[in-house]
């Protein structure tokens, strides 16, 4: 086939016009994500708590968003969406459209946990969100009534050892993490403690302070009060560090069980797909109120720890709790319809 030079030369001036059509596409999508980044949030943010009004969850959650709105004159809508373990609210925040302006506040519980205690989750943890921010942790702490004979975690092992299956601890309720806290000291120490499931810590608390349980697990806001009133003993808590609202009770590391590491993380996440400006936005926003004063006496108060990550740091410790519960859930036994 034979062309001619007028026709090379054409086609050479098709290609040129092509490529710089295309150049011109990126650029205005650049452009336009780059406005988009700058101006947003233009609108209001709805803030999807995955737990009804009062709760540890939600209190966090307007701590973070009220001193979020203030410091950035923004606007913050909170939007209690309850139900099964947090999980119909963040299969809200999964549905939203990916524009930065719906934030869910989501923890271990239903983003590590849930995937392996529900036959069926309207969400995929790994897929559906991306992580933003981390907010704080908060660690199990272990408790008896105040009479009890055991004055130390020691006493407990020692006394399962000694009788297995006899020795008793409640918890919120299947699943949580508060439950598998509870599985995995069985599997660190040994032993085997005969789990009640309660429905809420306030009813466990209830029967740990009138000896009717051995040992209740519990998160630190919702025993501190009976702690300080003197109606409960804080035998261990299950972070690698000591809580800072129980500064004199030991770790379960500490106890003699070294590694061991268990608490429930609270983060924001929005829906995959949000451009990365805006995540970094957020990210950047919530971590400089994490490092005020004001802030983390907010958040102590409610028992919790604050600690600010990266959206890659928070990331790979979503991915390293939703597998590794996958295997505590398996070992526990424990499954949700």
């Amino acid at each position: 086939m034979h062309i001619t030079s007028k026709t090379a030369s054409a086609t050479r001036h098709g290609r040129r016009a092509l490529i710089k059509t295309m150049l011109a596409t990126v650029a205005l999508s650049c452009g336009a994500f780059a406005v988009q980044a700058q101006t947003w949030p233009a609108n209001p943010i709805k803030m999807i708590i995955p737990f009804p009004p009062g709760g540890g969850t939600d209190i966090l959650s307007r701590i973070v968003s009220n001193k979020l709105a203030e410091t950035n004159k923004w606007t913050i809508v909170a939007d209690n969406r309850g139900g099964a373990g947090g999980t119909i609210g963040l299969a809200e925040a999964a549905k939203a459209a990916p524009n930065g302006y719906t934030v869910v506040m989501g923890q271990k519980d239903n983003m590590a946990v849930a995937p392996w205690l529900y036959k069926s989750l309207a969400y995929d943890p790994l897929k559906d969100f991306t992580p933003v921010a981390h907010v704080a942790y908060t660690p199990v702490v272990i408790v008896t009534a105040a009479n009890s004979k055991f004055k130390t975690l020691a006493d407990v092992v020692n006394a399962a050892r000694g009788a297995p299956g006899t020795i008793t601890y409640g918890s919120p309720g299947n699943g949580t993490t508060i439950h598998l806290a509870g599985e995995e000291l069985n599997a660190a120490a040994r032993i085997k403690l005969v789990h009640v499931p309660y429905k809420g810590s306030s009813p466990a608390m209830v029967d740990a302070i009138s000896g009717t349980l051995d040992l209740a697990l519990s998160s630190v806001p919702s025993a501190l009060s009976q702690i300080k009133a003197g109606k409960l003993r804080a035998l261990a808590v299950t972070s690698a560090t000591r809580s800072t609202s129980l500064p004199d009770v030991p770790t379960v590391a500490e106890s003699g069980y070294k590694g061991f590491d268990v608490s429930t993380w609270y983060g924001l996440f929005v829906p995959a797909g949000t451009p990365k400006d805006v995540v970094a936005r957020l990210n950047g926003e919530v971590n400089k109120l994490l490092e005020t004063p004001e802030m983390k006496n907010a958040i102590h108060a409610q028992g919790a720890e604050p600690q600010a990550m990266s959206p890659e740091k928070f990331s790979a410790l979503l991915q390293k709790d939703h597998g590794s519960m996958r295997e505590v859930v398996k070992e526990a036994g424990v499954k949700i319809e």
